[in-house]
């Protein structure tokens, strides 16, 4: 059994996720495609991701791919998590993750109503209300924002309260629609780093065809380009990743005739049949990377790329905050202060060159950023602390 260190593991993420600079990409869609998706849960992060990947970029370049060309779309899937998918890789998601989460919701949602005495049968009223929003967005090629929608379709203008004892209104019902493909998130009519989106029914946003798949050929294409990005990963990994069952992986697997690896610390990993080759030395490389990064969320078992910094960096749900990495490795943070600076926070020591990449990396955001502040509800304790120091310093 061939054996990938975590050197190796380490230089697989710069030249694979395009963040080495020799390896860096030209495109949003070609940073996006290197990571297989890219998280969009807060719409800057999707801008900064590709930002570090991509040779020269505008905030412009990115909105054109979503808005104008429609070669990135964001899709509810993995983890019912919003991603920004390529435009090609769309239908092995409906088939698969996304009707996944269509499902679990439908459950949800269906037992939450009747619970709260909205309406005795509650995939009745879910499929009414989607029948309702559907016919409002027939008409509606341009699309309309969540409050116009929620205006229009009193049935889902309803508060209910969830099992885990979370309130949800008008925007859940959206969301479930997202899920099964009917409507996409559309035009943005809002300025980065904010996102309001006009919703649309998917064939009016997407000028082709929807392709049906079976669930297991979209799960197997979704675990192939994953190992691509990400290999080699454990089958807990990919699980996690994924939302899904390892019996589901272990199909994809086996279909993908993926080989096992033995990695560091004794686990078993899977590489793609073609890509078992050891990959070349990227060279010396920093990076910062935003909130909810794919880089940084891309395992389940991360001690070879965060070492002991597993709790200063995640929040108590396991949202990573904003990453500051060296070769393959999280070595700390950074935030901006009121003026819009980025400031570097290490968390161990680092050499001289490194922190001079690091600190190069922190001026060409901040002259990226141009001043725009970046908020986010993802904040980590190291975070917190940046925002101390960078506060008490001249």
């Amino acid at each position: 059994m061939r054996h990938v260190s975590d050197d190796e593991r380490r230089a697989r993420i710069g030249v694979r996720h395009a963040l080495a600079p020799s390896f860096r990409v030209d495109s949003p869609e070609a940073a996006t495609r290197a990571m297989t998706v890219l998280h969009a849960t807060e719409s800057a992060t999707v801008y900064l991701s590709c930002w570090a990947r991509v040779r020269s970029l505008d905030a412009a370049d990115v909105d054109n791919a979503l808005y104008d060309q429609r070669s990135l779309v964001k899709q509810l899937a993995m983890r019912r998590t919003l991603f920004t998918f390529p435009r090609d890789l769309l239908p092995a998601a409906w088939s698969s993750a996304s009707a996944r989460v269509a499902n679990t919701e439908r459950t949800r949602m269906a037992k939450d109503v009747v619970k709260a005495g909205i309406a005795v049968d509650g995939n009745d009223w879910l499929d009414r209300a989607r029948a309702e929003v559907l016919t409002l967005l027939t008409d509606a090629p341009e699309g309309l924002s969540a409050l116009e929608v929620r205006q229009a379709v009193p049935m889902i203008d309803v508060k209910v309260e969830g099992s885990a004892g979370e309130i949800w209104s008008a925007p859940r019902v959206l969301t479930h629609l997202g899920a099964t493909a009917d409507i996409m998130r559309g035009t943005n009519t809002a300025r980065f780093p904010v996102s309001r989106p006009l919703w649309t029914l998917t064939r009016h946003w997407l000028d082709d065809a929807p392709i049906d798949l079976e669930s297991a050929d979209g799960y197997r294409e979704i675990v192939r380009r994953w190992l691509h990005s990400f290999g080699p990963g454990t089958e807990d990994d990919i699980v996690w990743w994924l939302g899904s069952t390892k019996t589901v992986v272990r199909a994809a697997l086996a279909e993908l005739e993926a080989v096992a690896v033995s990695l560091d610390g004794g686990d078993t990993g899977w590489l793609l049949p073609d890509d078992v080759a050891t990959v070349c030395d990227p060279g010396p490389w920093a990076a910062l990377l935003p909130v909810l990064d794919p880089t940084i969320m891309g395992w389940k078992n991360r001690d070879f790329y965060l070492g002991p910094h597993r709790n200063q960096l995640f929040d108590t749900r396991g949202n990573a905050g904003t990453t500051a990495w060296v070769d393959g490795r999280v070595v700390g943070c950074w935030i901006q202060d009121a003026a819009g600076v980025v400031h570097v926070r290490v968390l161990e020591s680092v050499s001289a060159d490194a922190q001079r990449a690091l600190d190069a990396e922190a001026v060409r955001l901040t002259e990226w950023l141009g001043g725009v502040k970046i908020g986010t509800g993802y904040v980590s304790q190291a975070m917190k602390q940046a925002v101390g120091i960078a506060a008490a310093t001249p």
